[in-house]
């Protein structure tokens, strides 16, 4: 049962950033999900793989996997740049 910790990216339909600020431990799958022969539904006997845990900080997100001794990957998140510009470099004609 490995784990991996990552902070979300935000949404590419949202500009907003609510829950971006949280670091998130997911369980990897342990076996992949097959389909039911009667009724055709897609499932998997992992029930691990539904569960996701919510952290303040990457700090609490590593010291719970240690503690339980959880194998984890940590995922660093990407910086975002931000390129300050006034409301008049829109109409800037560029030749």
């Amino acid at each position: 049962m490995a784990a991996r910790i990552y902070q979300p990216a935000k949404t590419a339909t949202s500009s907003g950033r609510a829950k971006t600020r949280w670091w998130v431990v997911e369980f990897e799958p342990r076996s992949r999900p097959e389909a039911e022969r009667l009724v055709g539904w897609v499932g998997s006997p992992d029930t691990e793989q539904q569960v996701t845990l919510r952290f303040s900080s990457r700090e609490a997100a590593i010291q719970y996997c240690q503690r339980r001794g959880i194998p984890f990957e940590l995922e660093e998140p990407h910086v975002r740049a931000i390129r300050p510009k006034s409301y008049a470099a829109n109409f800037l004609r560029r030749v």
